[in-house]
């Protein structure tokens, strides 16, 4: 009787934790979505030009982005309904309209940026973009259209488990662990400094990304999560949130270890491309360098699949046609007919000649930065409707991290704009 007592409990932790793979995947794919190519330059610019004095900024967003993708992931199963969805019959057709072509706008230039982490990796291992990319639009396109959505899911999961080579990328470079402590928890402001407001501006755009709530709403309600796994589903984001928040530590680390500590001591290291930053490394051992030069590689394969994918939900939804993955081509034509035009638009932006793309990929995820705000304020709006969310509307804590991120975000890209017309 004892044993069958001490067993019940063994079986029921054991049921726990298989409901709990069952459910991970939106949010810590999600979450290591911010991470991609974008968010490997931001970062890596982030600690070359400020070294560890800049990582207390990752704590308030790392609280930010929880509040934030919990909120989307409750949005998906409480109401079954994807983001771009509740906004359209919310706020009618035309807010949802100007939501959906910013967001298709922005993600082109997302989706380019990612294939510009791809060109950049192959070229640091000696391929040219004018091969590698064409292979990685077609490889990414088949993945899609071919395979289980259960198994993209999995492969998912496994390409945001690379990012871990950030922290031995970081270990490698010799950092300093007292400064990082130092950095991490005294906070230091520079608004005054226009680089530093840019740089802060793109931390957070791409933290915190407009098109990341819409994918992880879409992913949750495809995946069929429904009110019993809402603390599964919430489990999934923190856990996402905080690895993704220690990955993009680690990038600034590695960076301030090498290219900011250089410079300090009389270098002249001034990246001006992506790969720069891998090759920064190089002197504390070829492994490092090529452990960087891989993660942007797999940064840009994974995210320039969900990028497209994200617009492709929001676009169908808000215009009422057929969005998922589980589908054929010829159940859900204009899901994938959208999904295969961004990833052109965004290969073909990647393959013009001459094009910047370490200004190209810093520019980009300021934009986010700056449309963050708008999109919170509908997410706020929408989820604190009894009418929408029944009991699962918004505590006053959530209402009170989100509405602050919305204001401090929405002030600090009001400083910037002013800054730059003055300049």
């Amino acid at each position: 009787m004892q044993q069958t007592r001490r067993a019940a409990p063994k079986r029921r932790w054991w049921r726990s934790l298989l409901l709990f793979a069952a459910v991970l995947g939106p949010g810590f794919i999600t979450a290591s979505a911010g991470n991609d190519v974008g968010g490997i330059a931001t970062y890596s610019a982030a600690g070359a030009q400020y070294g560890y004095a800049i990582l207390w900024v990752l704590i308030p967003l790392a609280i930010a982005l929880i509040v934030v993708q919990e909120m989307a992931a409750r949005m998906g199963t409480v109401t079954g309904k994807g983001l771009a969805s509740l906004i359209r019959e919310t706020f009618g057709v035309r807010v949802s309209f100007f939501a959906m072509l910013s967001l298709f706008v922005v993600n082109v230039g997302l989706t380019a940026t990612e294939f510009a982490g791809v060109a950049t990796a192959s070229e640091i291992f000696g391929i040219s973009r004018y091969i590698a990319v064409p292979i990685a639009l077609v490889a990414v396109f088949l993945f899609i259209l071919r395979f289980d959505n259960r198994i993209v899911e999995r492969v998912f999961v496994g390409f945001s488990l690379i990012y871990i080579s950030y922290a031995i990328s970081a270990v490698l470079a010799h950092a300093d662990w007292h400064a990082v402590a130092v950095g991490t928890l005294v906070p230091t402001l520079h608004v005054d400094d226009r680089q530093w407001m840019f740089l802060v501006i793109g931390l957070i755009g791409t933290t915190v990304s407009p098109y990341m709530q819409f994918f992880l709403q879409s992913a949750v309600v495809e995946k069929g999560t429904g009110e019993e796994s809402l603390s599964f589903a919430r489990a999934d984001v923190v856990v996402g949130s905080i690895v993704g928040i220690a990955i993009a530590g680690f990038m600034i680390v590695a960076n301030a270890a090498t290219i900011f500590v250089a410079n300090q001591h009389g270098g002249h290291i001034h990246p001006v491309q992506a790969q720069d930053f891998a090759v920064a490394l190089r002197p504390f051992g070829a492994l490092a360098a090529t452990v960087f030069a891989l993660g942007i590689l797999n940064a840009g394969l994974f995210t320039a699949t969900v990028l497209p994918l994200s617009t492709s939900y929001v676009i169908c939804e808000a215009l009422g046609f057929e969005a998922a993955l589980d589908r054929k081509f010829s159940e859900a034509p204009i899901f994938f007919t959208i999904f295969g035009g961004g990833l052109i638009l965004g290969a073909l932006l990647v393959l013009l000649p001459g094009i910047p793309l370490l200004p190209l990929i810093l520019v980009s995820q300021t934009v986010q930065g700056v449309l963050l705000p708008a999109e919170l304020v509908l997410m706020l709006i929408i989820i604190n409707r009894k009418s929408i969310m029944g009991d699962y509307t918004n505590s006053p804590f959530a209402n009170a991290i989100a509405w602050t991120t919305a204001i401090v975000v929405g002030g600090l890209s009001l400083v910037f704009i002013v800054q730059q017309l003055r300049g």
